[in-house]
């Protein structure tokens, strides 16, 4: 399995999603390694992204391009005065995905995170021609995001692979009417998969065939 991660808003839990994937597929005996292009802000994204894949490749393969100030890539580099290294980024994920069975890689906030001024994850995903993931917080206002997002992702001649719901907030003492209702309207106007449904807090996940991280 080899995936692009993206998500429809920042702090959806892409990478929480995508460490979880990592380890349930190196769990079921696959070389599956973690990637996050870029890093903006703290660097934590990608230290779960090397621990899930056993540290198998270095913290700087797994994340190539660390920007330190908390935005999106493109203001990032403006606060920084720098040039975002695209070829560094491309030559890392083409190195990985030669040496390894599985990658999963997980963009920058949502589909359309400026990266440079004309540069976009979207584009950044194309390039890398994956079958995308869409990580979906699973609250009010999911369905719109998601319709979007995946609109979005075929509009680009990308196929959607699916969608990953995420329970982002512990349970409420009365039900959250739209997290209890989204997965059913999901999947009766999308012609998509649910990958996986992660409860809050969840710590591992069981893919489909056995192994389970």
């Amino acid at each position: 399995m080899n995936l692009f991660l993206t998500g429809t808003d920042t702090n959806v839990g892409k990478t929480y999603a995508a460490a979880l994937l990592i380890r349930a597929l190196r769990a079921t005996g696959r070389d599956c390694v973690g990637m996050k292009p870029l890093c903006c802000g703290e660097r934590t994204d990608a230290d779960e992204l090397h621990a899930a894949s056993d540290r198998a490749i270095t913290l700087n393969d797994v994340n190539p391009v660390w920007l330190r100030p908390p935005a999106a890539p493109y203001t990032a580099a403006m606060i920084e005065n720098r040039q975002i290294d695209l070829a560094l980024i491309r030559e890392t994920f083409a190195r990985l995905r030669g040496a390894h069975e599985s990658i999963i890689v997980e963009g920058v906030g949502g589909w359309l995170v400026p990266i440079t001024r004309d540069y976009f994850v979207a584009d950044l995903a194309a390039e890398f021609a994956l079958p995308v993931a869409v990580v979906v917080a699973n609250r009010l206002g999911a369905l719109n995001h998601t319709l979007l997002t995946v609109q979005a992702i075929r509009a680009r001649g990308l196929k959607c692979a699916g969608l990953i719901l995420n329970h982002t907030q512990p349970p409420a003492e009365l039900p959250d009417l739209a997290a209890t209702t989204n997965r059913a309207v999901l999947e009766d106007l999308l012609d998509v998969p649910i990958l996986f449904e992660i409860a809050h807090g969840q710590a591992h996940i069981a893919l489909a065939g056995g192994g389970q991280a």
